[in-house]
C-alpha cells in the first residue's frame, strides 16, 4: 500500500465520519457514552467532526508534502499508549503512525476502547490491507519496539521514560492553556473563547484553564459570554466536581467568585480545578510574556489575538503537533 493509497483510505474515512449515518455507528456512539459519562453524545460528536474536517484529500496531502515520504522503507512497529480524558484525544498519532507506512501497536485507554476500534473496523473495510499494520494489546511489558508514543498524566510518563529508557519514544505530560485578553475583544471573540474553556468540560489539555486579563477588567463580561454553557452544570460529574470545589475554596477562607455553573478564582498558578477556571490582571505585558516563556513546558495552547485565535483549541491542523514534537518527523527518522 503506497502513500497515494493510505490518503484515498483515510479520506474516504473522514467522508464517513461526515455522512454518520449508518446505524451501528449511532449505536457505537450510544455505547461510548454507557462506557464513560465525559463522553456525552456531544463531545463525541465534536470529537468526529474535528476528525472529518481534516481527513480530506487536501489537507493530508498539504500536511505530508514537506517530508518526502518513500513507499521503500521498512515498516516500523510503534507503540501508541492512549489517554483517554477526551474522545479520540490520540487519534492524531494513529494517523501519523499508518499514514507514514509504519504498523500501529495499540493500548486502549480503558476511558476510551469503543469508537476507536469502530472506527479502525471501518478503516480496514476501505482498505483491508490496514488490517496487517493495526494490532491492540493488552500489556506493554515485555514488547520490543522500534518506537513508542504515550501520552498519560505526568505519573505515569516518569513510569514510561523510564520502562522505555531504550527506545525511541514520544512521552507526553500534563500541559494546560491560557488565554490572554487586551479588553478590545469583542462579544462574538469572547464567546469563541468560551468553547476553549467548556469544550469536553474542559478535560483537555487544549481547554483553557488560566486566563490573563487587564487591569480592571470586568469579570461580568466573562460571565455574560459564558453564559451558553450553563447546561454543564446539568451533568452529574460536572456538577459534583463544582459543588466540592466551592465547599473546600470556601471552608478555605478563598475568594472566590461563581455564577452557578463555573468558579473563578484570582491565581497565579497554571493548572485549576475541574469547574473552575483561574485568572490573573496584569498591568506591564511582559511579565505575561515572561509566564509564557517559563511555563513553556507545560503549556499546549497560547490563545490571544496574536496566536491561536479563540475557540480554535480543539480544533487543530493536522501540522498543529501536541507539545510542538513534530510526531511525522519523528517516525520517519533512521532507528538503529
Amino acid at each position: 500500500m503506497n502513500l497515494k493509497e493510505r490518503i484515498q483510505a483515510f479520506s474516504k474515512l473522514g467522508s464517513y465520519f461526515s455522512n454518520q449515518v449508518e446505524e451501528d455507528f449511532a449505536q457505537k456512539i450510544k455505547e461510548a457514552e454507557i462506557k464513560n459519562p465525559w463522553f456525552t453524545k456531544g463531545n463525541l460528536m465534536q470529537a468526529i467532526k474535528a476528525c472529518s474536517v481534516q481527513l480530506t484529500s487536501e489537507n493530508l496531502n498539504a500536511w505530508l508534502s514537506p517530508y518526502h515520504l518513500t513507499d521503500n522503507k521498512k515498516a516500523k512497529n510503534v507503540l501508541i499508549i492512549m489517554a483517554g480524558n477526551i474522545p479520540l484525544v490520540v487519534f492524531h498519532d494513529f494517523l501519523s503512525v499508518l499514514i507514514s507506512g509504519n504498523n500501529a501497536v495499540i493500548k486502549l485507554s480503558s476511558d476510551d476502547n469503543v469508537l476507536l476500534p469502530f472506527i479502525i473496523k471501518k478503516l480496514i473495510e476501505i482498505n483491508p490491507e490496514f488490517e496487517q499494520k493495526i494490532q491492540f494489546v493488552e500489556e506493554i511489558k515485555n514488547k520490543k519496539m522500534d518506537a513508542v508514543i504515550a501520552t498519560s498524566s505526568d505519573v505515569s510518563a516518569k513510569y514510561f521514560d523510564y520502562y522505555f529508557k531504550n527506545a525511541k519514544k514520544i512521552i507526553r505530560k500534563n500541559r494546560k492553556s491560557v488565554a490572554i485578553l487586551d479588553g478590545t475583544e469583542s462579544k462574538k471573540e469572547l464567546e469563541e473563547l468560551a468553547i476553549d474553556v467548556f469544550a469536553y468540560f474542559g478535560l483537555g489539555c487544549r481547554n483553557v484553564s488560566k486566563i490573563f486579563l487587564p487591569k480592571g477588567y470586568k469579570l461580568d463580561q466573562l460571565f455574560e459570554a459564558f453564559y451558553p454553557f450553563q447546561n454543564v452544570i446539568e451533568h452529574k460529574k460536572y456538577a459534583n466536581n463544582y459543588d466540592y470545589n466551592k465547599a473546600i475554596y470556601l471552608m478555605g477562607s478563598h475568594e472566590i467568585i461563581e455564577n452557578g455553573f463555573l468558579l473563578l478564582k484570582e491565581d497565579s498558578s497554571l493548572q485549576s480545578p475541574l469547574a473552575m477556571l483561574h485568572y490573573e490582571f496584569y498591568e506591564d505585558f511582559s511579565l505575561v510574556e515572561n509566564f509564557i516563556k517559563e511555563n513553556n513546558e507545560q503549556l499546549q495552547c497560547v490563545v490571544s489575538k496574536n496566536d491561536i485565535p479563540f475557540g480554535q483549541t480543539q480544533s487543530p491542523n493536522l501540522w498543529n503537533y501536541a507539545d510542538g514534537v513534530d510526531t511525522i518527523e519523528f517516525l520517519t527518522e533512521n532507528y538503529s
